[in-house]
């Protein structure tokens, strides 16, 4: 029996996935230059963004190929603008943005432009390289159970990631082997298990925040109020596994890819290693973060020794 995951993730040629897009307004010098004008300008939008909420990700991407960069940056700004609907609006008819923000996603999908910047920019990554609408939605999908979940049993857990992450990580995977359905179908389950990874990693260093601040509880059968060492060395055991899993698909990575892949999964591995040193009741009193200066050391670390089967 075929499974939603299936239908989402193993089909390269689905009927929603869309055409590389030709040159616009190619009869007109005078638009044209105005156009690439407004995609700088939308471009520049996202890596801002990006810049803006998290410098890890943003050396990661510096270690793309330059021509990744672009599209990176993109699916970055767009998961960021939807992860602020349902996190940050507090107080603001969040439903309805999130509502309005997936049709208009759909819209410059659509036409090819849209006046928002982030999407207009999404839009192109989106038509470039064929990622298809089902990972957008269920993306989309994810973050509106922010709005409605407090906690959640093993199912809805799977389905959240699923959504929330791993669907991210195929988004990224269609822009590293750039219409490659053979490649891609190959790294469709490590790079799953990478975005199921990362995620986990951010509800284990953010309980506190997502708890106290947001209401929820991520984990599934887990009672926050009685966390403790025995229950954060599961959890460990688990996010180490995916990181396993999903660190072995960077040798079969592009070139162009591997060096940005490795060191954002280097730098989870050593948030991970930070929450294993951490006491579980601190754990719970503060977020977990990795210093500038670490970060620069895996930095140095991913260039003069790259991927070595284990990232």
């Amino acid at each position: 029996m075929r499974t939603q995951r299936d239908t989402l993730v193993t089909t390269p040629d689905v009927v929603d996935r869309p055409s590389q897009v030709p040159p616009l307004h190619a009869v007109d010098p005078a638009v044209a230059t105005y156009r690439a004008l407004y995609d700088r300008a939308a471009d520049r939008c996202s890596r801002v963004i990006t810049h803006t909420y998290s410098t890890s990700f943003s050396w990661a991407i510096r270690c793309l190929h330059r021509d990744l960069r672009r599209p990176i940056h993109a699916i970055y700004g767009f998961v960021r603008l939807a992860d602020e609907i349902v996190d940050t609006f507090a107080g603001s008819a969040q439903a309805g943005m999130l509502t309005r923000f997936q049709e208009e996603t759909h819209r410059a999908i659509a036409e090819g432009i849209s006046i928002h910047p982030v999407l207009h920019s999404f839009q192109w990554a989106v038509r470039t390289y064929g990622i298809e609408r089902a990972l957008i939605d269920r993306f989309l999908h994810s973050m509106g159970m922010d709005l409605t979940e407090r906690q959640y049993d093993d199912d809805r857990f799977a389905e959240y990631i699923l959504g929330s992450a791993e669907v991210v990580g195929l988004m990224c995977l269609r822009v590293f082997c750039a219409r490659d359905d053979a490649r891609y179908e190959r790294l469709v389950p490590p790079a799953m298990r990478l975005g199921a990874a990362f995620q986990k990693i951010n509800f284990l260093r953010d309980l506190r925040h997502d708890h106290i601040a947001l209401g929820r509880s991520y984990f599934p059968g887990i009672d926050l109020s009685r966390f403790d060492e025995d229950v954060k060395r599961r959890l460990e055991a688990d996010i180490a596994e995916d990181l396993r899993a999903g660190s072995a698909g960077i040798a079969e990575l592009p070139r162009s890819a591997r060096l940005g892949v490795t060191l954002a999964c280097r730098y989870f591995r050593a948030v991970l290693r930070k929450i294993a040193r951490t006491p579980a009741d601190t754990i719970m009193q503060r977020r977990i973060r990795i210093s500038n200066g670490h970060k620069l050391l895996i930095l140095a670390g991913a260039v003069l020794f790259p991927w070595n089967g284990r990232s």
